[in-house]
């Protein structure tokens, strides 16, 4: 059961997406077109929900001026977990039609305390430091990932429209 808005499902119900003929959504481009999707029949689309922040790490040493670095927390909102991103994404408003846009389950608050927390595990692994690390979230940006769903002789297949890397569909 939705929550009112589209973004957040209810806490203790599973993720139920919402199909629409048509959705304006923010989107990371994709790389493999929908058209250029080998099917059987129609090509259906998934829309994922993440919140992408570029962070900014400091780590004080002594006698030493700070160590910089920076990571990129991509924050899955479906599956309510944290990846590490090689780059910041470029986003752009896009029209998608036939498309099931799945909802968030986490909050924006939830997404920056998660993001916070593995940039922090993050920055541990890689550097020795005695004083915790000072992280500043630069960016942030509420992004679509979208998916082709295609039918094939062999079996149904889930593309991952920015990488153009298939999956088998299980149901």
């Amino acid at each position: 059961m939705s929550t009112g808005d589209d973004t957040t499902a209810d806490a203790g119900h599973p993720p139920v997406g919402r199909r629409r003929e048509t959705a304006t959504l923010s989107v990371i481009p994709p790389a493999v077109p929908r058209e250029a999707v080998e099917s059987t029949g129609r090509v259906g689309a998934v829309a994922y929900p993440y919140r992408v922040y570029d962070a900014a790490v400091s780590i004080d040493r002594a006698f030493m001026s700070p160590r910089r670095t920076r990571f990129v927390a991509s924050v899955d909102r479906s599956r309510r977990l944290v990846v590490r991103a090689d780059t910041f994404p470029e986003v752009e408003e896009r029209t998608v039609e036939d498309v099931l846009v799945l909802p968030s389950e986490l909050s924006a608050e939830v997404c920056l305390e998660r993001a916070e927390k593995s940039v922090f595990q993050w920055t541990l692994r890689k550097f020795s430091t005695n004083d915790a690390p000072d992280i500043e979230m630069e960016r942030t940006a509420d992004v679509y990932k979208l998916f082709w769903l295609a039918r094939r002789p062999e079996g149904d297949v889930i593309v991952d429209s920015v990488r153009g890397s298939e999956s088998p569909l299980v149901e």
